[in-house]
C-alpha cells in the first residue's frame, strides 16, 4: 500500500530557515534513515540546506522490512518503466509540497539518489518544469532513456557514480545512462569507482558535495 511520503530530515546546519533543499532517495528495501546519514557530510558544503530523506511509498515486497518506490520482482524494462511512472507523481507532489512549505523555488532543489532512488531522481528531476539545480545518482540506472529526448523539461547538471564491482546493477548501466543523458543535452559527469560494490564511497560523497556546492551554494 502506498503512503504519503515522510521521513527523517537534517539541518540546516547553520540554523535558521533553509536556502536550499536536498532530497535523498533511498534504494529498494531501505528507508529514509538509510541515506540521511549522508547529510552531515554534505552539509559541510551546504550549511544552509535542509536535507530530507523520505521513506518510499510502498512496503518492500521482496523483504519483511524496508520500503520500495516500486516493485522489482519483475525486472523487464517495460515493467520497471511502468513502476517508475506510477511512483513519479507521488514524488513530484512531495517535492512541490516541501518547496512550498519552505517558500523555495524549484531551482533551489537538488535530488540525490541511490540505486532505485537514482532511477526516481533521474526520471522525476529531468521532467520537472523548474529545476532541480542538480541530480546526483549513485549505483543506479536511467529508465526509459530512449524516451527522454521527447519528455525532458529541464537539463540540470548530473553526477553519476557507480562501482565496477557492483553485483546488483552492472557498471554498464553507467555507460548507458551517460550516453543517453548526453544525447538528450544533459551535462553529465560520470565516475566509475574501482572495486566499489553496490554502495557509496567517500569519493562519491566528495564529488556529490562538490556539485551541490557549485549549483546551490550561490543561493547562500
Amino acid at each position: 500500500m502506498a503512503q504519503p511520503l515522510d521521513g527523517p530530515s537534517f539541518g540546516p546546519a547553520a540554523g535558521g530557515p533553509p536556502y536550499s533543499l536536498v532530497v535523498l532517495l533511498h534504494g529498494l528495501g531501505a528507508d529514509g534513515n538509510d541515506l540521511i546519514g549522508l547529510a552531515p557530510a554534505l552539509a559541510r558544503a551546504l550549511p544552509h540546506a535542509l536535507f530530507v530523506s523520505p521513506d518510499a511509498p510502498e512496503a518492500c515486497d521482496m523483504a519483511p522490512y524496508g520500503r520500495q518506490w516500486f516493485s522489482l520482482q519483475d525486472r523487464r524494462p517495460a515493467t520497471i518503466e511502468a513502476g517508475v511512472r506510477a511512483a513519479a507523481p507521488i514524488l513530484d507532489a512531495f517535492l512541490d509540497a516541501l518547496l512550498a512549505q519552505h517558500g523555495l523555488g524549484g531551482e533551489r532543489l537538488a535530488l540525490v539518489g541511490f540505486s532505485q532512488g537514482t532511477m526516481m531522481s533521474l526520471h522525476v528531476g529531468l521532467r520537472r518544469k523548474i529545476g532541480p539545480a542538480a541530480i546526483v545518482g549513485y549505483s543506479g540506472s536511467l529508465v526509459a532513456g530512449n524516451k527522454l529526448p521527447d519528455e525532458i523539461a529541464t537539463r540540470p547538471p548530473v553526477l553519476l557514480v557507480h562501482g565496477d564491482a557492483d553485483p546488483i546493477l552492472p557498471s554498464s548501466a553507467l555507460d548507458f545512462a551517460e550516453a543517453a543523458l548526453r544525447a538528450a543535452g544533459v551535462p553529465v559527469d560520470a565516475h566509475l569507482r574501482p572495486g566499489l560494490p553496490h554502495s557509496i564511497d567517500e569519493e562519491g560523497v566528495r564529488l556529490g558535495a562538490e556539485l551541490l556546492a557549485r549549483t546551490l551554494g550561490r543561493h547562500v
